[in-house]
């Protein structure tokens, strides 16, 4: 689908036809939002450009020079939207293309942040004067979201914190869950770095107009605190990682102690048993009374060794 917003006296117009490109001039056109497109609409947008768009091949590749490079015509820029998908975090790459003051997008799947702007663009047509504002907008707004995305992992965390020390649950599925938040503040911080490093490219290239230098460092330094927080959030993370992992382990010591104890306690008792169940003469052989005398000797055999494993604070 083909989304082309151009400006018509005041107001700016939307048309989803790519032959519409013939009725239009380049001085008209801000923004070509190509989602999924077809042959026929990537070739026309192309020829209109004078430029060619890259393929989604070429925007998932991760190699510095194919996530952002210029040639005598255009502004080549790929980064990664994040978004929600379950407990886990999706990376949808998206393609921006600036020739002139036109603004070209390529994506796959529907975005919020894209339809949302879409609708702004037509309430509020003053404020989107040429590409670039429209493309300064799309990353504020995405700093944004993702400042809310860790935002909410900074809560989740939080709420580990809380359990940790309630002690609740505190079990194997709670240790997957903190990994699975470690994975998301991972996804998060990469493609932060991601943003970072287009936004400080724009603002070393040539082509980029004087006058959005500011917006782009504002830019740069919010996304610089969000690389912050979201490396705080790791490190919290990790640190409730190693202390689930040790009240793991202090309670399977535990467990292993009493089993321990336990064992000593009965050994001296189990030795005098074994003792008198050998075919040998013995004292006390055929006395009545000797299996109480016995077994009273085993009694005060386990009392005297837990009297001193709780004396010596053993226990």
């Amino acid at each position: 689908m083909i989304s082309i917003f151009y400006r018509q006296g005041a107001d700016i117009n939307v048309s989803q036809h790519e032959t519409d490109f013939a009725k239009l001039g380049k001085e008209n056109v801000l923004w070509i939002d190509l989602l999924s497109p077809t042959g026929d609409e990537k070739r026309a947008t192309e020829s209109f450009l004078g430029t060619e768009i890259q393929s989604r091949a070429t925007a998932e590749e991760i190699e510095s020079s194919s996530r952002f490079f210029e040639n005598e015509t255009a502004i080549f820029a790929n980064t990664n939207f994040l978004s929600p998908a379950g407990d886990e975090m999706a990376m949808d790459p998206v393609s921006f293309t600036i020739a002139g003051d036109i603004l070209t997008t390529l994506r796959e799947i529907p975005l919020r942040s894209f339809t949302s702007l879409q609708r702004r663009i037509q309430a509020r047509p003053a404020q989107f004067q040429s590409g670039w504002k429209i493309f300064l907008f799309i990353m504020d707004q995405r700093v944004d979201l993702d400042a809310d995305i860790i935002e909410l992992m900074s809560k989740e965390t939080s709420q580990f914190s809380k359990r940790i020390n309630q002690k609740e649950d505190i079990n194997e599925d709670f240790l997957l869950d903190i990994n699975q938040l470690q994975e998301n503040a991972m996804f998060v911080r990469e493609n932060i770095v991601d943003k970072q490093r287009l936004v400080t490219n724009l603002l070393k290239s040539g082509r980029t107009p004087d006058e959005y230098d500011p917006k782009l460092n504002v830019l740069l330094q919010d996304i610089g605190s969000l690389i912050n927080h979201t490396n705080f959030t790791f490190e919290r993370l990790e640190y409730l990682q190693d202390t689930v992992l040790g009240i793991i382990n202090l309670d399977q010591n535990s467990i292993m102690k009493i089993f321990t104890f336990i064992s000593l306690l009965l050994m001296p008792a189990t030795l005098v048993a074994s003792f008198y169940g050998m075919n040998v003469k013995l004292p006390m052989d055929g006395w009545r009374w000797a299996w109480v005398v016995l077994l009273g000797v085993m009694a005060i055999i386990v009392f005297t060794a837990w009297w001193i494993f709780h004396r010596k604070k053993m226990l």
